[in-house]
């Protein structure tokens, strides 16, 4: 008997997959789901987190059917509250960890989780769309929403400028994608398979997540087509002026 048990529990490990959504829901709660956006928007290492399709899972599971197709029940007043302070706190500390160790925070061997093409991704978001934006714009964005903060702290953004917008794009991000979930669990029934429809689910969620850095992009292009050329034949304002606070 406990041979088998022991073989079930091993099975049971095995079959766990720690970055799959409905896992980290049914297993964690709320709390594990707190955690996961602190670690995902504050340490480097948590770039790999499942943060939208995670947020619009939580928030399902705060629906009325939340229970029977999810397997977990959630609270919608802790997910919208709790969920965009962990958020926030998170950011925050990726901030302070840049404006701490600058440059060198980053200065790491390429690897099979770390590259370095994630900082200049980042970093090249800051300088096109402005220290405000990108704050914003970076927390819909996965993998950038976490490299983001440290290259503001290391790049200089003061730190009340970067909280004012860091509050605001959490509140954004995390309150949005959940009341997605919640209105939809509350417009199926309880047999809803939400195992078909999550991954076109998700892919729709982040295709309305970089909808506001595409038309951005957009307006950008028009705009420095507008611009007049100078007597070089370069457009009077270059790209990667660096930002100015």
């Amino acid at each position: 008997m406990q041979v088998s048990e022991t073989v079930h529990a091993a099975n049971e490990l095995l079959a766990a997959n720690p970055i799959d959504p409905k896992y980290l829901v049914t297993t964690f709660g709320l709390f594990g789901i707190w955690a996961i956006l602190f670690a995902e928007t504050g340490l480097l290492l948590g770039f790999f987190l499942p943060g939208d399709s995670l947020l619009f899972l939580a928030g399902i599971a705060t629906s009325a059917t939340g229970g029977t197709i999810v397997g977990a029940t959630l609270s919608l007043p802790g997910m919208l509250i709790g969920g965009p302070i962990c958020a926030i706190a998170g950011a925050q500390f990726g901030h302070f960890l840049g404006a701490r160790y600058g440059r060198k925070l980053f200065d790491r061997p390429n690897s099979r989780l770390f590259k370095g093409i994630y900082v200049e991704k980042a970093e090249q978001a800051f300088v096109k769309f402005g220290p405000a934006k990108a704050v914003v714009f970076a927390r819909f964005i996965p993998i950038v929403r976490t490299f983001l903060n440290p290259v503001a702290g290391m790049l200089g953004m003061p730190t009340r400028q970067f909280f004012l917008w860091n509050v605001v794009g959490a509140i954004l991000w995390v309150d949005g994608i959940v009341l997605l979930g919640y209105f939809l669990g509350d417009v199926v029934d309880e047999n809803f398979p939400i195992d078909k429809y999550l991954v076109p689910g998700i892919a729709f969620i982040i295709f309305l997540s970089i909808l506001p850095v595409l038309i951005e992009w957009i307006r950008t292009r028009r705009h420095k087509k507008n611009e007049p050329e100078d007597a070089h034949g370069e457009a009077s304002l270059g790209s990667g002026t660096p930002p100015t606070f």
